[in-house]
């Protein structure tokens, strides 16, 4: 049997009296794009933080790229690429700076940095930006410069939380653009988001609420199994029983 990218077993998070995940099983295929959506308070961010060996499980198990999550958290995060909720690169520096800055980071070095930065800035598109200062980019810029800083070395699986949250349409649609392609080149892609039209996007989804697992499939599916035509049918009938 071929080694899934990403695997839990009823992964479970609490903090204190609070379950914020609880009995998570899922599988992740290498070169999906796997989305995980529900409400605010579903449980998304925490199950990637668990994932990228931010945070320790309180039950359960988690495999990334066939690395336990509690065993060695810090092997993951060598494998994986992370691009937060929030823009978290520094905007004091260049383009050209941050992205050199993270290859260093990365133990890139000579050549090996100088040919791999260049494959990146292609690939994101930021080559006539790249003296331009992080502060002064637009947000979807900025989308393509984080995006880029953790495609650097070359991680096998990207973990993606609210990565176009306050992008405008044109510069999402580039963004998923760029998700596909590196899908398609085999690089597993998690990613947690809002919008409907990026949720269809996704080859599967996971959709939460309250901590716990809802519905797994494709998109018609999970719309089907939470009982709306469209998977914005169903985001608002899981934001109407949690309101109750």
């Amino acid at each position: 049997m071929i080694q899934p990218s990403v695997e839990t077993r009823g992964l479970t998070r609490r903090f204190g009296a609070l379950t914020a995940v609880q009995d998570l099983t899922i599988r992740i295929e290498k070169g999906e794009v796997f989305g995980l959506l529900g409400p605010n308070g579903s449980g998304k961010t925490t199950t990637i933080r668990m994932l990228c060996g931010l945070l320790e499980p309180s039950a359960g198990s988690a495999t990334v790229a066939g690395i336990d999550v509690t065993v060695a958290p810090e092997q993951i995060r060598q494998r994986i690429g992370y691009m937060s909720q929030k823009f978290g690169l520094y905007e004091d520096l260049t383009v050209s700076e941050n992205l050199n800055f993270y290859a260093g980071i990365y133990e890139l070095k000579g050549d090996a940095r100088r040919r791999r930065v260049a494959a990146v800035v292609s690939f994101v598109g930021v080559g006539n930006r790249l003296r331009q200062l992080a502060a002064e980019l637009s947000g979807g810029w900025k989308q393509r410069l984080a995006l880029g800083c953790a495609l650097l070395h070359e991680p096998t699986v990207l973990f993606l939380d609210e990565p176009t949250a306050g992008v405008d349409p044109a510069a999402r649609r580039s963004f998923w653009r760029a998700i596909h392609d590196l899908a398609a080149q085999g690089t597993t892609v998690l990613v947690t988001t809002h919008y409907m039209d990026e949720a269809e996007r996704c080859q599967r989804l996971a959709m939460m609420s309250g901590g716990r697992l809802i519905a797994l499939g494709t998109p018609a599916e999970v719309a089907a199994a939470v009982g709306g035509r469209t998977l914005e049918d169903a985001f608002i009938i899981l934001q109407e029983r949690d309101e109750r």
